[in-house]
């Protein structure tokens, strides 16, 4: 049997990571400014958190969701501490694309309605519910089609406004800072508006914090520098460092009835006991604050260059948009400097850096970045 052939690979095979630092089987080390697509959130094998994980696997690595895990709780107390969403609710699942699956659907029980608003260049997974809330038509096959779903402009809260007076919409789904299509900002008074938009209308706003939460932004969420409260916040990614788990906070409004989400392997012990140690190490060693620090020495120390239209993001989640195709670009980093970084369609170089990156280690990027750029 062979693997069914959908990934576009590097001829790379990482063996060994540490911090930002990763090895392949021959040796050679590499910088990643990637972390698996924002998955490594505190950096690659952290003590304490191989200890959490290998303690944890010692005592009880599963047992289903029928009975107590008291890791379940302390993740959501300490959850709803370092976010400040101490009065919401957590359901654990398994993936970001689940969250918003899960996010679509509760807000659909909770107003009774089946259409939602998501917006242009968006990704939110591909699942089915999550892929129809994608503007991306490759991805989105026949059978995921026909969910009701309306894409707007980013921004364009007018158009917004009339779809909701259609009184369909359970939900206004937005990611903190888009990812996937561009690194694109939404603006503080954007998102303000959807939100009293959404209370006028009785539709539930979503924050798809999966790819631009855990630290990312610099906030615990991206949304935060908005100063909004939505009401469902979508996880996945860093939460548990490289271990499969998401998650939804679910505002107060919400009334849960048993039966109405459900997971076999969501919240089990061994992701419980990553994400608890996830959220300790961010706070111990401040890296939300690091993540914005270092962010903003690479925005400011990029090179100026005709070749670069503009550069984009906040904190360590960073797009660098080229009047160009990157791809020779992205392999010369990977290739030449042995440096790992992303791409957001054809002219973007993304980075999305784990959270404990060093100025020095930035400073080793800019270096690269200069010379592949001469």
């Amino acid at each position: 049997m062979e693997l069914f052939d959908v990934y576009s690979l590097f001829d790379v095979v990482p063996v060994k990571a540490r911090g930002c630092r990763v090895w392949d089987e021959e040796g050679r080390e590499y910088l990643d400014l990637y972390g698996g697509h924002a998955v490594i959130s505190i950096g690659h094998s952290h003590p304490d958190y191989i200890k959490a994980v290998s303690d944890q696997l010692s005592r009880i690595g599963f047992y289903s969701n029928s009975v107590i895990n008291p890791l379940q709780s302390e993740l959501a107390h300490r959850l709803g501490e370092i976010s400040g969403y101490g009065d919401y609710s957590l359901f654990l699942d398994n993936s970001g694309a689940e969250s918003n699956e899960n996010a679509a659907k509760l807000a659909s029980f909770h107003t009774g309605k089946d259409r939602i608003i998501a917006f242009r260049r968006s990704f939110h997974g591909r699942t089915s519910g999550a892929v129809a809330m994608t503007d991306n038509p490759s991805i989105v096959s026949p059978f995921n089609s026909h969910h009701k779903v309306s894409f707007c402009d980013l921004e364009d809260a007018a158009a917004v406004e009339e779809i909701l007076k259609g009184g369909d919409v359970a939900g206004v789904i937005i990611e903190g800072i888009q990812g996937c299509g561009g690194i694109h900002v939404p603006s503080a008074g954007f998102f303000q508006e959807l939100e009293r938009l959404c209370r006028r209308y009785g539709a539930v706003l979503i924050a798809d914090e999966v790819q631009s939460g855990y630290g990312r932004s610099g906030k615990f969420f991206a949304h935060q520098w908005a100063g909004v409260h939505p009401g469902i916040i979508t996880l996945g990614k860093g939460i548990a460092n490289g271990i499969p788990c998401g998650g939804i906070l679910i505002s107060p409004e919400f009334q849960a009835r048993k039966g109405m989400l459900g997971t076999t392997f969501g919240g089990n012990y061994i992701a419980c006991a990553g994400a608890i140690a996830v959220l300790d190490i961010i706070e111990r060693e401040g890296l939300m604050a690091n993540a914005l620090a270092v962010g903003d020495y690479i925005k400011e120390a990029l090179p100026k260059s005709g070749r670069i239209k503009e550069v984009r993001g906040k904190g360590l989640m960073l797009g660098i948009e080229f009047n160009e195709n990157v791809a020779p670009l992205r392999k010369a980093l990977l290739y030449d400097k042995h440096i790992f970084t992303g791409v957001a369609g054809q002219n973007m170089i993304r980075l999305l850096a784990p959270l404990c990156l060093s100025k020095a280690e930035a400073d080793r990027f800019l270096t690269a970045f200069k010379e592949v750029l001469a």
